[in-house]
C-alpha cells in the first residue's frame, strides 16, 4: 500500500529563528514537510503561488505586506491552499480580519507544540480551528454587535459564507449554533442526542448551503444571520 502524501507546510514569519523553530518541528513530524520559509508577506504570497502548501503558518505582523493581506491573496487563489494564522497578539481586530481574510485558523504562538501539530492537520483536512480563548472572546464581542461592522472594511472583504440562513432547516440552524458556540462533533452530537455521523451530514450540508469553505466561515455565518448574536460561550 501506498504512503498517503506528506502534508505540505510552509512557514510565514519575520523572525528566522523561529521560522528555523517550527521547520525543525514540522520535518520531524511524521506525515509533514516543510516546502519554504518567508520571512515577509510578499514572499509569503509568491512561494504559496510556486509551492502550492496544504497549510501556511502566517504571522501577522511582517514587514511590508502583513499577514492578513498576505491571507486575502493566498486564500483568493484557486489552489486550494489553507492558512492558519499562528501570532502572538490575541487582538480582536486580527482575528476578524483573519477570518474575513479566509483563513482557516487562528492559534496563539505559546501553543504546545503537539496542539500545532494537530491543529495543521485539522485545517489540511478541511476543518476550521479557533484557539478557545478566541472563540470566547469572538463570541462576547458579537453579544454586543451583531455584525462585524466596526472591522469589517468594505463589502469586498466579506467572507465567502453567506450571512442569509433562510435556506437553513430547523436542525441544521441547531448545529450551526453549537458549531459557532465552539463545540466539536463528538459535543454536537451528545447536546443533540443524534451520532457523530449525522453531525458530519448536517455540517456537509451547511457548507454548501452556506458557501462557506470550512467550519470557521461557518461561524462567520451563524454571526452575520443574527443566528449566534446572543449565543453564549462554551464552558
Amino acid at each position: 500500500m501506498n504512503e498517503p502524501e506528506p502534508i505540505r507546510v510552509l512557514l510565514a514569519d519575520d523572525q528566522e529563528l523561529l521560522r528555523g523553530s517550527l521547520r525543525l518541528l514540522v520535518d520531524s513530524t511524521p506525515g509533514l514537510v516543510a516546502v519554504g520559509e518567508a520571512g515577509t508577506g510578499a514572499r509569503a504570497v509568491e512561494l504559496a503561488r510556486s509551492e502550492r502548501p496544504d497549510v501556511v503558518l502566517m504571522d501577522v505582523r511582517m514587514p511590508g505586506m502583513d499577514g492578513i493581506e498576505a491571507t486575502r491573496r493566498i486564500c483568493g487563489e484557486p489552489s486550494g491552499t489553507r492558512v492558519l494564522i499562528l501570532t502572538t497578539f490575541d487582538l480582536d481586530e486580527y482575528v476578524y480580519a483573519g477570518l474575513r481574510a479566509g483563513a482557516s485558523g487562528f492559534l496563539l504562538k505559546n501553543t504546545p507544540p503537539a496542539e500545532l501539530l494537530a491543529a495543521i492537520r485539522v485545517i489540511a483536512a478541511g476543518d476550521g480551528l479557533l484557539a478557545p480563548s478566541v472563540t470566547r472572546r469572538l463570541i462576547a464581542q458579537f453579544a454586543q454587535h451583531a455584525q462585524f461592522t466596526q472591522f469589517a472594511g468594505t463589502t469586498a472583504d466579506r467572507p465567502r459564507s453567506g450571512s442569509s440562513l433562510d435556506g437553513l432547516t430547523a436542525r441544521e440552524r441547531e448545529v450551526l449554533t453549537l458549531v459557532a458556540r465552539g463545540l466539536s462533533n463528538l459535543e454536537i452530537a451528545a447536546n443533540l442526542h443524534v451520532s457523530t455521523a449525522t453531525v458530519k451530514t448536517h455540517i456537509g450540508h451547511l457548507l454548501a448551503k452556506l458557501d462557506a469553505r470550512d467550519r470557521a466561515q461557518l461561524v462567520i455565518a451563524a454571526y452575520e444571520g443574527g443566528l449566534a448574536s446572543t449565543s453564549r460561550p462554551h464552558p
